[in-house]
């Protein structure tokens, strides 16, 4: 058992040391701050709205010129063999063409302003998407930070509880010795020693896993960490009323889901326009250049009879008027189709609104709760730390046993974890509470750290008419 101590004591520290570099202790703040510019869900959901965000340049291609150049060319040869001593006969042609065709859209049923309205619609849902996903991303950080605090804390109980575990047997072996013991007293204390390695064991291993998330979330291991602090006073709610009317006003889940209410309505009205009738102006010029040679007499090679050539220059300019009458059926089904999903759209808001008032009543009852708890724990831990102390004076005088003391000890442990535990619980659900709210924000926590604006892509390529090239060079 002792082997196994070392073995997973070994592995936490390697996971605590590996960033020895790194002299200053970290801060809950810095966490968050270093998840906010770390985090690689967060970063892929930054990509993904930037993806977003060129669905509005590809919706406003629809009403923009479309320019196009053609070349072509052919060259042909011939022979033609006669009979009665009459010569053969060779002849080439041959041609080259270009031009430049410009198609323009004048009129498509408004789909193509439907179809804007919905893709800037969506990029709206998508950085309030963004927001909700930096929320869950500090809270996941907060989370994990106060996990090791705590994790480290039990497993610091645990490890010093095994050392007066110890001390008791052989305390036991010694009053045994001299007569004063029983051999109970002393196979109670081992067993209790035994219980105690295999749980600092398992303490030890659920540090390790905490470390572990904690790396990825954070992007960076836990080293010395400072004891967790609450967010800002001024950004929680002072009642679950103003909880409730600030979360239903600033939660971005629900914001989210109001603009993909918008761009779900313009998607309607986009598939609508695909019964109406369309209209489209076309030009072209093309310059053809031709050569030909029908016939050169034999034994004669290089003397052309009849050659011909020309250059041809022709332009043109048309209007194309489509009026759809009957397309079986499917531009209803998609329009019905299109219908049924907006009532979704509408329905998901009603959730999301609901969701969050049960986040916001859950998350106000549990702090207050935890907050509760610390105050019974600290209570809990000072008396059984008394009754722990009187527990052994009596023992010394013969009044208790060697298992009222390992008991009593229990119990100071015991109520040490619930301590630890509902510290960390008031940090986290803190957190939680202001998650609910929609106010966990690098912005509203000022962690210091640059914050990510994605309007700023949105305006770089909104309204971009050509470049093959993203707006950080690549």
């Amino acid at each position: 058992m002792r082997k196994g101590i070392w073995l997973s004591s070994a592995l936490s520290l390697g996971l605590m040391m590996a960033g020895v570099g790194h002299a200053s202790a970290e801060t809950l703040r810095g966490a968050l701050a270093k998840a906010y510019a770390n985090n690689q869900t967060l970063n892929a959901a930054r990509a993904a709205l930037r993806a977003t965000d060129e669905n509005v340049p590809q919706a406003r291609a629809g009403l923009r010129p479309t320019i196009g150049a053609t070349a072509s060319g052919t060259l042909s040869r011939g022979r033609t063999t006669r009979g009665d001593g009459l010569p053969n006969v060779n002849s080439r042609a041959g041609s080259l063409s270009a031009g430049i065709e410009i198609n323009q859209v004048v009129f498509d049923g408004f789909q193509t302003p439907n179809n804007i309205q919905s893709a800037q619609a969506a990029v709206r849902a998508g950085q309030a998407n963004l927001a909700n996903t930096v929320q869950n991303t500090l809270l996941d950080a907060a989370t994990a930070y106060m996990d090791v605090i705590r994790d480290r804390q039990i497993a610091e109980l645990r490890r010093q509880n095994l050392g007066f575990l110890r001390e008791q047997v052989r305390a036991a072996n010694a009053r045994f010795d001299v007569g004063e013991g029983t051999r109970t007293d002393v196979a109670q204390a081992e067993s209790e020693q035994a219980l105690s390695t295999a749980l600092l064991n398992s303490a030890l291993a659920q540090v390790a896993a905490s470390e572990a998330v904690y790396l990825q979330i954070v992007g960076d291991v836990p080293d010395n960490l400072t004891p967790g602090t609450r967010p800002p006073e001024q950004l929680m709610p002072k009642s679950i009323s103003s909880a409730l009317s600030v979360s239903l006003a600033e939660h971005p889940a629900i914001q989210a889901g109001l603009f993909a209410v918008d761009a779900a309505a313009f998607e309607v009205k986009s598939i609508e326009g695909r019964a109406l009738p369309q209209l489209s102006v076309g030009g072209s010029v093309d310059n053809t250049y031709t050569s030909s040679a029908p016939g050169t007499a034999a034994g004669l090679p290089g003397v052309d009879i009849n050659v011909a050539s020309g250059n041809d220059v022709s332009a043109s300019v048309g209007a194309t008027l489509t009026i759809p009458l009957y397309q079986g059926g499917l531009v209803a089904s998609q329009v019905r189709q299109a219908k049924e999903v907006l009532g979704q759209r509408r329905i998901d808001v009603d959730s999301y609104r609901d969701q969050v008032r049960a986040a916001v009543a859950s998350a106000w009852a549990l702090i207050q709760a935890a907050e509760a708890n610390v105050t019974g724990y600290r209570a809990q831990v000072a008396a059984a730390r008394l009754a722990l102390n009187g527990v052994q004076e009596e023992r010394t005088v013969g009044q208790r046993t060697t298992l009222d003391v390992l008991d009593a000890q229990a119990d100071v442990l015991s109520a040490q974890i619930l301590l630890a535990g509902a510290q960390r619980d008031v940090v986290v659900r803190s957190y939680e509470l202001l998650s609910a709210v929609g106010r966990l924000s690098a912005t509203q926590l000022a962690l210091g750290v640059q914050v990510y604006d994605p309007e700023i892509h949105y305006q770089a390529v909104h309204d971009k008419w050509y470049g093959m090239k993203t707006p950080d060079g690549r």
